[in-house]
């Protein structure tokens, strides 16, 4: 049945490359959108999920059978724009009722040119994606679908590249460095430290709960040389996540690579895990549907904790469960996986052994999704030895005296 926020839109449809369409209706903009289809489990967070810079190149189709009913504010973006190519969902929210609502989501997407399906069967897209793997799509309404056959929407949605080979970080990065004081976000007192976070598509809320802890972060675009980083001379370095395959970012990872012989501290979460471990020497490769939502179990090995992580990554580091191993550029000495997904097996933590370096591939800031892993950030500030803030000695103290 359609809702009565769609049932006089325009036709829509949803067109895999394998030939598989999925009619409904339009909303949001309308015209063609084109991209690599996707799925996202994430039952809340629909606003975060569109504005991570992570989905660009793809159009997101959320599993969850209700989306915009909490409208939009201009709070929760976690950049400066949304990124998804193309949005589908099954029940479009017919109000928006929060307190903390500006605008619908309808109105936010037709604001910014996203084109958008609903009233399809998003269960069933899913289904046939976890079967045949994610692969090219497009969304067709108005004048773009008007008068085509079946035919002329699959060779256009086969005529647009893969998601393999293809470099996306410079696009979605910012233009211009720019630094998040700690007082910003509640800190109180002098920074305790100072770090360099490569933008590769970093989310807002990776930076403050970085901030939350006292750290002074300077964010710089993805085309940031060492020597640059050496200018500012931080405690630590971090690569966030982002979009794109991993194997087309020789320059980060080059950049990486001083960054480890330079023996400063590094931390990086979803793009950044991978860009550590090729800078390794170890390989990378795309999984067949990806990891997406903020309900993917992972094992830390290192605590023996399972957490409930946020996750959005289609490509995966290639290195053994076994270990710990000598790391392919040997100079690095020793690494181990660290974290491991519970459903596939996917590598998703690194841990070097002989230099400061760990990342992880899931997104520790957790916008939206559970707190499970917010402890890696505060691991990071003692990779960095850096001195506990006063409500962490009253922490350590109390844990001492139990």
């Amino acid at each position: 049945m359609k809702s009565l926020l769609t049932a006089h839109a325009a036709p829509a449809a949803l067109v895999l490359e394998d030939g598989r369409i999925f009619r409904g209706r339009a909303w949001g903009a309308t015209g063609t959108a084109l991209g690599e289809a996707v799925f996202s489990t994430g039952m809340t967070g629909y606003q975060e999920t569109i504005t991570d810079p992570s989905y660009a190149g793809q159009i997101v189709i959320q599993t969850a059978p209700h989306i915009g009913n909490t409208g939009t504010n201009t709070t929760d973006d976690e950049s400066r724009r949304i990124w998804v190519e193309g949005y589908a969902v099954r029940d479009a929210s017919r109000v928006a009722s929060n307190w903390r609502n500006e605008k619908t989501l309808h109105d936010l997407l037709e604001e910014q040119g996203i084109v958008s399906i609903c009233d399809i069967d998003t269960r069933a897209a899913t289904r046939h994606l976890r079967d045949k793997g994610a692969m090219r799509s497009g969304i067709f309404s108005g004048e773009a679908l008007a008068g085509k056959t079946d035919a002329e929407l699959v060779s256009v949605v086969t005529g647009q590249p893969s998601m393999a080979g293809r470099q996306l970080a410079e696009t979605v990065t910012a233009e211009a460095a720019y630094v998040v004081e700690p007082a910003e976000h509640g800190w109180e007192g002098a920074p305790r430290g100072e770090v360099v976070a490569v933008d590769l598509g970093i989310k807002a809320m990776t930076p403050q709960r970085m901030a939350e802890r006292g750290l002074r972060v300077h964010v710089v675009p993805a085309g940031t040389t060492w020597e640059q980083i050496q200018e500012i001379d931080p405690d630590g370095v971090f690569m966030s996540n982002g979009p794109g395959d991993p194997q087309t970012a020789a320059q980060q990872i080059e950049v990486l690579r001083e960054v480890l012989r330079a023996r400063k501290p590094f931390f990086g979460i979803c793009f950044g895990n991978q860009m550590l471990g090729r800078a390794l020497g170890f390989g990378t490769y795309k999984l067949p549907f990806g990891h997406r939502g903020i309900n993917q179990p992972v094992l830390d090995r290192r605590t023996g904790k399972v957490e409930i992580t946020a996750q959005n990554h289609g490509f995966a580091v290639d290195a053994p469960l076994d270990g710990p191993v000598t790391a392919p550029v040997e100079e690095f000495g020793r690494v181990e996986v660290s974290h491991i997904g519970l459903n596939d097996r996917v590598v998703e933590g690194l841990a070097c052994l002989d230099i400061p370096a760990f990342s992880v591939q899931y997104h520790p800031e957790a916008a939206a999704g559970p707190h499970d892993a917010a402890y890696l950030f505060d691991r990071f500030v003692e990779l960095m030895g850096l001195e506990p803030a006063d409500d962490e000695l009253i922490d350590n103290e109390q844990e001492g005296d139990n």
